[in-house]
């Protein structure tokens, strides 16, 4: 069989699994070392250390399967047709969080991975003594320079990989392959002279095309980083909870296209938000005791921020939000919730400034054991006063004031 042939059936298998693009790359050398070696000596990585190790894998495929010679590229479509019953008006209100839509359902990494490997039974059936590696957004590889390479879409200045069909809505996934595949042609720039994803980034977190500056990320606060958030990065996240969508909810190609074509919905249920997330507020979510959390979240791409760095996000946007009915939740917290938890619903509390959350903040004050809770209360007291800036934590601001999914 031609690698054409072969690389049209293995497509053909991809999307008989429920992918819903699929295309074929050569395994060759990056062309991107010199841009990700200047990404990491800025320290654009932010405190994603492991971005750092195994470059060299990173930029030759080859070094992470031996004799590897393609690789099939394959995305899922994640963002729902709106007002579907399910979708985002489902889970979006004045006292909801804000998540990003690829997280708001199952893990994508069981959902792709589970047809991968269903792939990768089918090929060893069909060419036996064929080596195989699957990939969901885990292993290390540039799957977006991949992805464009096998013609699933090219990347946009938002660094993410877009489609002319499927906009960025979508997941990327990988099966590294020994057989020789016939590879698909790239696809033209689709970004052109627009900037709309660098000019309305809330934060700044695109300070140039096809540059990610993490530490400014609003995804890295709320999802990768460990600990108290530095005070500039409190404000930074806005009323996000877990993620950000805003350079692809910007973007022309996904406000227009065949992606948007109610022939073509992205009809995938296990992507959309499961009944026992639907109801979750942020005063639920500020208040979740564990075993509820481990109910609620199981399965979910969520998790990775862990329960105390999904409270902790909540006190934040809260006190971001500054709405008096999250004085009480916050009081709760403030004295039953994890130590960050605490410091940061006083850092809300003394942003929020009613003399409802004075009271609060002082009457904790007087009951709290933990020294650094103390040291936050007493801070967010002024600041309630409208006389200083936010609450400490354990950790200092990040330099520069910078505090940075999936298509």
């Amino acid at each position: 069989m031609t690698p054409e042939r072969l690389a049209e059936q293995l497509k053909s298998w991809a999307l008989a699994e429920g992918f819903d693009l699929a295309g074929v790359a050569r395994v060759e050398e990056s062309g991107q070392g010199e841009a990700l070696l200047a990404w990491l000596e800025r320290g654009d990585e932010a405190g994603m250390g492991w971005m750092g190790r195994g470059v060299e894998r990173r930029l030759d495929p080859g070094r992470v399967l031996p004799g590897a010679r393609s690789v099939l590229c394959v995305g899922l479509r994640y963002h729902p047709l709106m007002g579907e019953d399910g979708g985002v008006e489902a889970v979006e209100g004045d006292l909801w969080p804000r998540v990003a839509r690829y997280a708001r359902g199952r893990d994508y990494h069981e959902v792709m991975g589970r047809g991968l490997r269903r792939l990768e039974v089918r090929v060893a059936e069909a060419f036996p003594g064929v080596g195989t590696r699957r990939y969901v957004d885990t292993g290390p590889l540039l799957e977006r320079e991949l992805a464009a390479r096998a013609g699933l879409g090219v990347q946009g200045k938002n660094t993410n990989l877009l489609s002319r069909e499927a906009g960025s809505w979508f997941l990327l996934g990988e099966l590294l392959l020994t057989l020789d595949l016939a590879p698909d042609p790239p696809v033209a720039d689709l970004c052109g002279r627009c900037t709309r994803c660098l000019d309305l980034c809330p934060t700044g977190a695109l300070p140039e095309p096809y540059r990610l500056d993490a530490n400014r990320c609003i995804s890295y606060w709320t999802i990768e980083h460990r600990g108290d958030l530095p005070p500039e990065a409190r404000e930074l996240i806005g009323e996000w909870v877990f993620g950000c969508d805003v350079c692809q909810e910007v973007c022309p190609w996904n406000l227009r296209g065949d992606h948007r074509d109610e022939r073509r919905p992205a009809d995938h249920p296990e992507l959309r938000p499961p009944p026992e997330r639907r109801d979750l507020d942020l005063a639920g979510l500020l208040l979740l005791g564990r075993e509820d959390y481990v109910h609620r979240f199981r399965g979910s791409p969520m998790k990775r921020a862990r329960q105390e760095g999904l409270q902790r996000n909540a006190a934040v946007v809260m006190g971001n939000r500054r709405d008096p009915r999250s004085v009480q939740p916050l009081t709760e917290a403030l004295t039953t919730g994890a130590p960050s938890v605490r410091r940061h619903a006083a850092w809300a509390l003394g942003r929020i400034g009613t003399p409802q959350a004075r009271h609060a903040l002082e009457t904790a004050l007087d009951q709290e054991d933990d020294d650094s809770v103390k040291e936050a209360i007493s801070a967010a007291l002024p600041f309630g006063r409208g006389a200083g800036a936010g609450a400490g934590g354990s950790e200092p601001a990040a330099a520069d004031a910078r505090p940075s999914e999936p298509g």
